[in-house]
């Protein structure tokens, strides 16, 4: 190829888009994992702890797979290790007994804590002017509502918040 020729799409504009923004992802949430490495957590462990932290007394594995776009078996399965670890406890309710509550222990808020020093998402995020992230929030929550509407979910995640 000479100097003055771009290389071919490796499909198509679209394709290509998608492909960076999964690049883009996974290259972020790398950093994020290799943050939470101190603290003996992963970044699928934060996010279940941010939201057991969030629903309060409504975290359920139910509420949690919901709050989180998880299957309920990824899930169960997050927060049987997370058990296993300390970090949670699971306790059926005192007035439905076929349901489960999640509670954070006092190593899982501590832990909770830890998560919230978010040092690599700040330093990636900060390369974004406040305005630039704002137009990258509203284009984040039309894509995610598209994909959300063609799986049929109606109810979109308790969180993040959106966007102003």
């Amino acid at each position: 190829m000479d100097k003055g020729t771009k290389p071919a799409f490796f499909c198509d504009n679209d394709y290509n888009a998608w492909l960076l923004f999964n690049h883009a992802w996974r290259a972020m949430f790398k950093a994020r994992e290799k943050e939470l490495q101190e603290y003996k957590i992963t970044p699928e462990q934060a996010e279940v702890l941010m939201a057991v932290q969030a629903l309060g007394n409504n975290a359920t594995p139910a509420e949690i797979s919901r709050s989180t776009l998880r299957e309920p078996h990824t899930i169960s399965g997050i927060i049987n290790r997370m058990t296993e670890k300390g970090l949670l406890t699971k306790n059926k309710d005192l007035k439905r007994r076929n349901l489960i509550r999640v509670a954070l222990t006092e190593k899982g808020n501590l832990a909770f804590e830890h998560s919230t020093n978010r040092k690599a998402i700040f330093d990636v995020m900060g390369e974004l002017k406040p305005g630039e992230r704002q137009v990258l929030c509203g284009l984040l929550e039309r894509l995610q509502g598209k994909a959300l509407h063609l799986l049929g979910i109606e109810e979109r995640p308790a969180f993040p918040p959106r966007a102003d």
